[in-house]
């Protein structure tokens, strides 16, 4: 990673290679993934803030695919810029696989830490998916252009619908989409067996086969980082995002009887689902921050998405590092730091499920003062 000084970031238009709104947009998703994943108790949480135990969906599990669109409207900008400015393929090249190889190895270092038993680490993960979509999804955008990048998404998004439903599963058939009998956990535990996220066991909600679809949810934030960087003016943009936020979320939900919304396998229905809502959501950034100007707002969550992957490395660490310094209390049992603060803190201001919610905005507000000073010493940490 590296430290970058910039200046604070000003008002672009619709076709700048870097909108407000769209850090804007990328904070608010960090927030509240830190927000989820970083309860008090684990067991004491309200439903909205768990993700689907199957079929269906939470608002928590709108946060990753809100993440992977936004790495693709990222990669429209960023790269077009570059591309325009004239740095050769072969460069663009190099500092894409660069980048997904940081990312991809910053997810296995927390998987392990620390103690990094090479015999069970998980290999998948939140930070491993990411850097693979970024990987593929750039690839695709300098050697191919809208129609093919369409094309391509179609072809992701139906092949994973009859992948699942056509394709038998050794004792479970074809199409059954339980835990146990869908393809995709099938494949996981033949090439992941051992590596696999330790609670759900008989597949990874973020092992091989599912990276198909969530390759679709970064193809459909760059195919709006097309719209953005050709839109004539911000009216006209803002309402064609929320148009096509709109369909998309009227497909996904019209799919789900046919192919169940589903966050654990990314189910092409959740893929349009969410980049809808997503669409949606980032229309409403847009019009406010970049079309109409209204930031009084914002500030926290631009604070946020100017170094949204050291939030995510820097909380998951210090989450683990926490439960990590353990001691015996008078009574004999173990105890923990994080556990320790939790009950003398927080559980005697409410009941334990708010106490549990309480202590998870506070860990996002302590992230929220940490980068708040990252962004005023114009440090922001890039890979």
């Amino acid at each position: 990673m590296a430290s970058e000084a910039g200046t604070q970031p000003q008002s672009p238009t619709a076709s700048a290679s870097r909108l407000q709104s769209l850090d804007v947009f990328r904070g608010i998703t960090i927030a509240a993934m830190t927000l989820v994943n970083h309860p008090g108790d684990g067991r004491t949480v309200y439903e909205p803030l768990k993700h689907a135990t199957w079929h269906g969906w939470t608002p928590t599990d709108f946060v990753f695919p809100f993440f992977l669109f936004i790495v693709g409207v990222a990669i429209t900008l960023a790269l077009s810029k570059r591309m325009d400015a004239g740095t050769p393929r072969r460069s663009l090249i190099g500092q894409i696989v660069r980048r997904s190889a940081i990312i991809f190895g910053l997810g296995l270092v927390l998987n392990g830490f620390p103690y990094y038993d090479l015999s069970t680490l998980r290999i998948p993960g939140v930070l491993q998916r990411i850097a693979v979509c970024y990987l593929v999804a750039s690839l695709l955008y300098l050697y191919t252009g809208i129609r093919a990048q369409l094309a391509i998404l179609l072809s992701l998004l139906i092949g994973y619908w009859g992948l699942l439903t056509l394709i038998p599963v050794p004792g479970a058939g074809a199409g059954l989409l339980t835990p146990e009998g869908n393809l995709s956990g099938y494949i996981d535990r033949i090439f992941l067996e051992g590596h696999m996220y330790r609670i759900t066991k008989v597949f990874d909600p973020e092992g091989i086969l599912s990276t198909l679809p969530s390759i679709g949810t970064v193809l459909l934030g760059i195919l709006t980082g097309h719209w953005l960087k050709k839109a004539p003016n911000g009216t006209r943009c803002t309402l064609g995002l929320a148009a096509a936020g709109a369909l998309l979320t009227s497909l996904g939900l019209a799919w789900d009887p046919l192919f169940p919304i589903n966050k654990m396998i990314w189910t092409s229905s959740y893929a349009l689902f969410t980049a809808g809502l997503a669409l949606l959501l980032f229309a409403a950034c847009y019009w406010l921050t970049d079309v109409r100007g209204y930031r009084f707002w914002s500030k926290p969550f631009l604070v946020f998405g100017m170094n949204a992957i050291t939030v995510y490395v820097l909380s998951g660490l210090l989450s683990r590092v926490l439960t990590l310094i353990r001691w015996t209390d008078a009574a004999g049992g173990a105890l923990d730091l994080k556990r320790y603060l939790y009950q003398q803190i927080f559980l005697p201001l409410a009941d334990p499920i708010n106490a549990s919610l309480l202590w998870a905005i506070s860990y996002v507000l302590l992230w929220l003062g940490i980068m708040w000073i990252f962004y005023h010493r114009r440090i922001f940490l890039r890979v």
